[in-house]
């Protein structure tokens, strides 16, 4: 009987690890942009420039019409593409120098740098597709998740 009981008195084995907290890359993005703050941003994003209150206006009315968001926002997203004035590197100039383009625009989309692994993912997409584009990286940062939010 009393050896039953006293490996249970023994004292547990402590690890020494320090506690770190493990957070996504941008845990502060928690607030949803309204329709208008996101097409304002994404407007100046593309642009450079502001929207009217007219037209902020009008493209905020539109997404709420619409009764899925994601497919309105595509829709902006598109559209604003799809004008001569839009600021989009060359593909030429993304390949040229794929760290700068990958740093620019994580911190034109997102407001952050990208982390070690994002980089060298990146990196790798850009380098091992041909057929990707700048157009195609802009439109999938715009339409990410983490851009809905601030």
């Amino acid at each position: 009987m009393v050896a039953l009981g006293s490996p249970g008195c023994r004292k547990p084995k402590v690890y020494e690890v320090n506690e770190v907290p493990v957070l996504p890359p941008s845990p502060n993005k928690d607030k949803e942009k309204t329709n208008e703050q996101y097409v304002a941003i994404l407007h100046a994003n593309l642009f450079q420039t502001a929207l009217s209150a007219n037209q902020l206006f009008e493209m905020g009315q539109c997404i709420e019409s619409i009764g899925d968001k994601e497919l309105a926002r595509e829709v902006i997203i598109s559209n604003f593409m799809n004008k001569p004035d839009v600021i989009i590197p060359s593909d030429s100039v993304m390949r040229a120098d794929v760290d700068a383009f990958i740093l620019d625009t994580y911190a034109r989309f997102l407001v952050r740098e990208p982390t070690q692994a994002e980089m060298t993912w990146f990196r790798n997409y850009i380098d091992g597709d041909p057929n990707v584009t700048p157009e195609l990286v802009y439109f999938a940062f715009a339409a990410s998740n983490e851009y809905q939010f601030y």
